[in-house]
């Protein structure tokens, strides 16, 4: 297991550098990518903002005609154009959110997700500079806002609901509301989104969260593989069944 990181310890540039090294040793590469689901790409924007390490969400357009309002991470579907799904997500963060792909430090890819379209969702892991402001397209993106990357594992307000991924196939979802002092109002973090933040802040905090997950926290890399897969058993198992 990883010794836990402390961020208050830690000056600016060796906070980003352990978190770099513990983020290189869980990158999956294209481990996934040939896996025969449609693919999507999200990017993890990370940024170092008064000494912590923090993620910035972006909030769903209201006009748009899936899951509008809900938070999310800058992302969407492959365009056969894209080599890879890290192009996949800089090119839906720059459509997004207006940030030019050459300033994202790339760092890896982590394993990725199945989302409510049986889409194939690949993390893709990058810091940002924390002078970067945000240009939301308004037909995709309503609000942008910044979360201290801690809070995915010691939240001020979580709860978790149980869900059932398939038969047989129980999952555990986790919903976080987060209090933004800049906007002054509550953001509700759940789903993918949240799952891939609280996977990532294990990463690179290397400690226990105040509340359950589904991972062996001593084996965090083989678990999510391991849940990853069967996840993705489960839903090919139910196309058959549609079949």
């Amino acid at each position: 297991p990883l010794t836990a990181l402390s961020p208050s310890l830690l000056p600016r540039e060796s906070l980003k550098a352990a978190a770099r090294a513990r983020l290189r040793a869980h990158d999956v590469a294209g481990r996934f990518s040939a896996l025969p689901l449609p693919r999507a790409a999200v990017l993890l924007p990370l940024l170092e903002r008064g000494g912590r390490l923090c993620l910035l969400l972006t909030v769903r357009s209201l006009q748009l005609r899936r899951f509008p309002g809900e938070v999310c991470f800058p992302g969407g579907k492959s365009e056969a154009a894209d080599k890879d799904e890290i192009e996949t997500a800089l090119r839906e963060a720059k459509e997004e959110v207006g940030l030019p792909p050459e300033e994202v430090e790339v760092v890896c890819r982590l394993v990725p997700g199945i989302d409510k379209m049986n889409n194939l969702v690949t993390p893709v892991v990058g810091f940002i500079e924390d002078t970067f402001q945000a240009t939301p397209n308004p037909d995709e993106v309503s609000d942008v806002f910044v979360v201290p990357l801690e809070y995915f594992i010691e939240p001020l307000n979580y709860t978790s609901l149980p869900y059932k991924m398939s038969p047989g196939h129980q999952g555990r979802m986790h919903c976080f509301t987060y209090d933004d002092n800049e906007h002054k109002a509550p953001f509700k973090i759940w789903g993918l989104t949240a799952h891939f933040a609280v996977f990532l802040a294990l990463v690179i905090f290397g400690r226990r969260p105040t509340f359950e997950v589904d991972y062996d926290l001593d084996n965090l890399l083989p678990s999510a593989v391991q849940n990853f897969m069967n996840l993705y058993a489960s839903v090919q198992e139910a196309k058959k069944s549609h079949l």
